[in-house]
């Protein structure tokens, strides 16, 4: 909960820069979200331009001053995100704000390790913002619901998914005694990777039984993939159907953020957070667009 001193409103500059960072109401606020969804379309242009060899020895340089330039860009849009909330390290510990520091950290790592500069393409989350910007409350809405059914379903998961790791391990001993060294089953750890990969999808074809036990195993090992890999979307569906949350009304704005907890979804008119108390800014008239 924030203090007394927190629920202060901004004011001066720190209010103005937040309304266009965090607000997409406003005409400077949907101007520079839509700046920045295309800044970071073209950062992950130049990425993934960059990673393919020919165009890298006709234009690498090019890519990378473009690439540093973007960097340098999200690096003060970062900078200016903490500078302009109540608390810096509350925002840089949420999931954006996350986001926000991976999506720049990847070039200036580049320096002592050049290859994970490639990583940068981490950017794509923050492309998550368009939810926000673009009002698509009601997606937002599903995929808190999804959310919540996931979480509501992990116990179940997670003995489903144990008692997986279990079956794969059973079937890649069975298949190393069965087809051995001799067949590429070099080890259990290989049979193993072979169980996982047969009971996930079809297998890859790098490593197959030849033996006609161990077809008849392979065989049976597919036919229950199929049956498996419907468990898990059943239990998530099942919380799903059990409790739906209810759907945000059209006063809610997926767009109104709070500048101390960083929730969403408040009324147009509200003045406060109504999960932390703290007072909304909110755009002078003739701002809202």
């Amino acid at each position: 909960m924030p203090t007394q001193e927190e629920l202060i409103p901004l004011s001066g500059w720190r209010r103005k820069l937040y309304i266009i960072i965090f607000e997409a109401d406003t005409r400077s606020g949907r101007l520079f979200d839509l700046a920045l969804i295309v800044s970071i379309i073209l950062s992950l242009l130049t990425v993934i331009l960059e990673s393919v060899a020919s165009i890298r020895q006709q234009w690498g340089p090019q890519l990378k001053i473009l690439d540093w330039l973007f960097t340098i860009l999200f690096t003060l849009e970062y900078l200016l995100r903490l500078a302009c909330v109540h608390k810096p390290l509350r925002y840089a510990r949420s999931f954006f704000g996350v986001v926000d520091l991976l999506s720049i950290l990847p070039l200036y790592l580049g320096l002592f390790i050049p290859e994970s500069r490639f990583l940068a393409d981490i950017r794509v989350l923050r492309l998550l913002r368009m939810f926000r910007i673009l009002k698509l409350t009601r997606y937002m809405g599903e995929a808190r619901e999804l959310k919540r059914a996931m979480l509501a379903s992990r116990r179940k998961i997670i003995v489903f998914l144990g008692t997986v790791v279990l079956l794969v391990i059973i079937l890649g001993t069975l298949m190393y005694v069965i087809e051995g060294e001799a067949n590429g089953f070099t080890s259990i750890p290989v049979g193993i990777y072979w169980a996982i990969v047969t009971l996930t999808t079809v297998g890859f074809g790098d490593i197959t039984p030849k033996t006609p036990l161990g077809q008849a195993l392979a065989s049976l090992v597919m036919i229950t993939g199929y049956g498996i890999i419907a468990v898990p979307t059943g239990i998530v569906t099942a919380e799903i159907a059990r409790g739906a949350s209810a759907t945000p009304t059209d006063k809610q704005s997926a767009t109104r953020l709070c500048p101390h907890c960083f929730s969403e979804g408040h009324d147009w008119d509200a003045r406060f957070c109504k999960h932390c108390g703290g007072t909304l800014p909110r755009p002078a008239r003739g701002e809202v667009s």
